[in-house]
C-alpha cells in the first residue's frame, strides 16, 4: 500500500517524464513543488496552461512561438540568404544563445534512426527542399551522433539537385554530443569553422 496519496503519484510519473529527471529525483521535485504550494506549484501550473493554451509551432521554420510564423522568421534584420538545419527546437535555441548565426533556421523534428522507425517522411525534408530553392547556403548543424550524421548524409544527397552549397558545423563538436549541452564558446568554435562537403 502506498504512502503518498494518487495525486502525488501521478505528479510524480509525470515529472519522471521529463528529460534528465529519474523516478528519485521526480520525488524530490514534487515534494519541493508541494511544499511551495503558493510561491511555486500555483504559478508553475497556470504558466503550463497558459504555455499549453497559447505555444504553437511555426509553419515555416518549425521553432516554438506564440506566433506562427514565429519571431526570428518575422524578423527583417535576419539574413535570408542562408538556413541552418537543426534537428530540434532545443538545438536551434542553443544557436541563439550562443549568437553566432543570423540566418534563417529549419527544424527536422528529429533525426534518421531506423531503429526507431523514423524515416525522411516522419521528418520536415519535404519543406526544407522547398526552402533551399531559395537561399545560398544551407547549414546542416546536425548533432554529432549516428543518427545526426547518418542525417547529414541524407540531406546532403537529398540536396544535392539542388545545387545549393551545403556546409556542416566542425568536427570541434564531440562525437556523441548534443547541441543543446554544449557551451557557447564550443558552438561559436565550430559554427565558424564549418566547411563544405
Amino acid at each position: 500500500m502506498s504512502s503518498i496519496g494518487p495525486e502525488i503519484e501521478r505528479l510524480i510519473q509525470l515529472l519522471a517524464k521529463l528529460p534528465g529527471l529519474g523516478p528519485r529525483s521526480a520525488r524530490r521535485a514534487a515534494l519541493a513543488l508541494l511544499k511551495k504550494r503558493e510561491a511555486l506549484l500555483e504559478p508553475l501550473s497556470l504558466a503550463m496552461r497558459d504555455a499549453a493554451a497559447a505555444i504553437k509551432t511555426c509553419e515555416v521554420c518549425g521553432n516554438l512561438d506564440t506566433a506562427s510564423p514565429c519571431a526570428l522568421c518575422r524578423d527583417p534584420r535576419r539574413e535570408g540568404r542562408s538556413l541552418c538545419v537543426v534537428e530540434d527546437v532545443a538545438d536551434l535555441w542553443a544557436l541563439e544563445r550562443a549568437g553566432v548565426f543570423r540566418g534563417r533556421y529549419h527544424v527536422l523534428g528529429g533525426a534518421l534512426s531506423a531503429l526507431d522507425g523514423i524515416t525522411p517522411e516522419r521528418l520536415n525534408v519535404a519543406s526544407l527542399l522547398a526552402r533551399a530553392k531559395g537561399v545560398d547556403e544551407v547549414i546542416l548543424a546536425m548533432n554529432a551522433t549516428v543518427e545526426g550524421q547518418t542525417t547529414a548524409h541524407y540531406l546532403l544527397d537529398a540536396l544535392a539537385e539542388s545545387g545549393v552549397k551545403v556546409t556542416r558545423l566542425a568536427h570541434g563538436v564531440p562525437v556523441g554530443g548534443e547541441l543543446d549541452y554544449l557551451d557557447e564558446g564550443t558552438l561559436t568554435a565550430a559554427f565558424k569553422a564549418r566547411r563544405a562537403l
